[in-house]
């Protein structure tokens, strides 16, 4: 009887370590899937949430999140106006709740970077205002983006780029950038 005793002692032990060894690995590789996470990947599990946005000589910019790049993402402010955030000019989110996606660093993913979509509103020559980190705002269309700058035909936000109307053509880098705002 007392042996009996024993090994339901020693086997009840042997179960307690088993299930405290398995916690702490799960616990360990939970954490390491924390630390590989970036912002981008909590960002695009909340596509289509309303999110407030902090960034640098802008405010706080709220919308309804509709896009999520390596590098940027894209708010629906309403009343037909987007406004495209550089992530080095986040200062913080909310609204994101606590859910990520899967880390996406296929090469296709990181060819969607910021000067990808800049590029693509230079495509369609639409009017923008550049709010830039210093809190000042430029208006015109994006002549050409480059690795590191863009080129802003300067005119009128609402007028066409036309040879008149262009007051001059301005260098931005794109570290200056704090949103791109279209409508």
């Amino acid at each position: 009887m007392r042996w009996q005793q024993l090994f339901d002692d020693l086997e009840g032990q042997y179960d307690a370590a088993r299930a405290a060894e398995l916690a702490g690995e799960v616990a360990e590789r939970t954490r390491r899937e924390v630390a590989r996470l970036l912002l981008v990947d909590r960002l695009r599990a909340a596509e289509g949430a309303p999110l407030a946005v902090t960034v640098p000589g802008v405010g706080v910019l709220r919308g309804r999140l509709l896009d999520a790049g390596v590098d940027w993402l894209l708010l629906d402010e309403g009343g037909g106006r987007e406004a495209l955030v550089p992530l080095q000019a986040v200062l913080g989110v909310t609204g994101a709740g606590s859910r990520s996606a899967a880390p996406d660093d296929g090469p296709v993913a990181k060819r969607l970077d910021l000067r990808w979509a800049l590029r693509g509103l230079a495509r369609s020559r639409a009017g923008v205002a550049l709010g830039l980190v210093d809190g000042s705002v430029v208006s015109g269309t994006l002549d050409r983006v480059a690795v590191d700058h863009l080129d802003l035909a300067e005119h009128g936000l609402g007028e066409a780029r036309r040879a008149g109307a262009v007051r001059q053509v301005r260098l931005v880098p794109l570290t200056a950038l704090a949103l791109v705002r279209s409508s």
